[in-house]
């Protein structure tokens, strides 16, 4: 990967909206952040290039999320939001063959387990730090999430 190639990532990045990008090739990792009008570039490692095919992994194009409608946000406002505390891939249960931390409806305490989350082969429990109902998963089942993503909502009344 050459100084264009980087350059034009760190365009693409910065007009995208994303807050942060990693690419790890064989003999390049690549960490790109934005945020508060400044691009940071973090070059870990570089080997120099041995007649080695190249490979350039395009990066993945943001999702839009569909507008939510402000009624639904107003009705959310009285709710209390879990969110998660690391990067990692979220999952409802302990074990395949087990049944869900919690569910719709489910009553939890300061504490209780809710989700387990995966990062770098790592089962982190994510514990609750407000009592009350679960009324909504945010989350699919083994879905990929980001720092600070809402993963329940739940009724603290």
């Amino acid at each position: 990967m050459d100084i264009k190639e980087i350059q034009n990532l760190i365009k693409f990045v910065a007009k995208s909206g994303a807050s942060e990008v990693k690419l790890e090739m064989e003999d390049v990792k690549l960490t790109i952040r934005t945020g508060s009008g400044k691009t940071e570039t973090t070059i870990v490692q570089a080997a120099p290039m041995q007649n080695v095919p190249q490979q350039v992994a395009a990066p993945a194009q943001p999702v839009a999320a569909p507008a939510e409608p402000a009624k639904t946000e107003s009705e959310n406002s009285k709710y209390v939001t879990v969110k998660s505390p690391i990067i990692g891939t979220f999952y409802r249960k302990p074990a395949p063959d087990k049944p869900n931390f919690v569910d719709v409806g489910s009553e939890i305490s300061t504490g209780d387990t809710v989700c387990v989350i995966e990062a770098m082969k790592l089962f982190n429990e994510i514990e609750s730090e407000v009592s009350g109902k679960i009324i909504k998963v945010l989350v699919d089942d083994s879905s990929p999430v980001e720092f600070d993503q809402p993963l329940f909502l739940v009724d603290p009344s």
